[in-house]
């Protein structure tokens, strides 16, 4: 069973996506901020894909994603950017700094499914 992380502060919306991804087969881990999953994957837990939220408390998605595109090992993760800001800056700066998919809150079950399936495609 794949793995998915979803990294959201808002317990509601990480529970719903977690809800929706295991509708569609995937084993989920939730965090509520970044420097924990952070830690994970740099003690060499690494999901097949992550939900990331922008807008965070001390550290955004958009630092964690770039975090995780300097380092070798975390460059091919497919990383999904989730947001409730509708605004093209935000969604250029996340393909900038390497997401594969970018989706708006709140989210569907199609949506979520084909942006996992675009971001893992991006690194086959």
């Amino acid at each position: 069973m794949p793995v998915a992380w979803v990294i959201d502060d808002d317990d509601e919306m990480r529970q719903a996506i977690k809800l929706m991804l295991e509708l569609i087969d995937f084993e989920v881990k939730v965090y509520r901020d970044a420097p924990t999953a952070s830690r994970d994957l740099l003690n060499g837990k690494i999901p097949d894909v992550i939900i990331l939220d922008i807008m965070m408390p001390a550290v955004s998605g958009i630092d964690m994603l770039e975090f995780m595109r300097t380092k070798s090992e975390l460059k091919t993760v497919p990383v999904v950017m989730l947001s409730s800001e509708t605004t093209d800056v935000q969604v250029d700066e996340a393909m900038r700094y390497g997401a594969d998919a970018f989706i708006f809150k709140p989210v569907t079950l199609e949506e979520l499914e084909t942006a996992i399936s675009s971001a893992i495609q991006a690194h086959m």
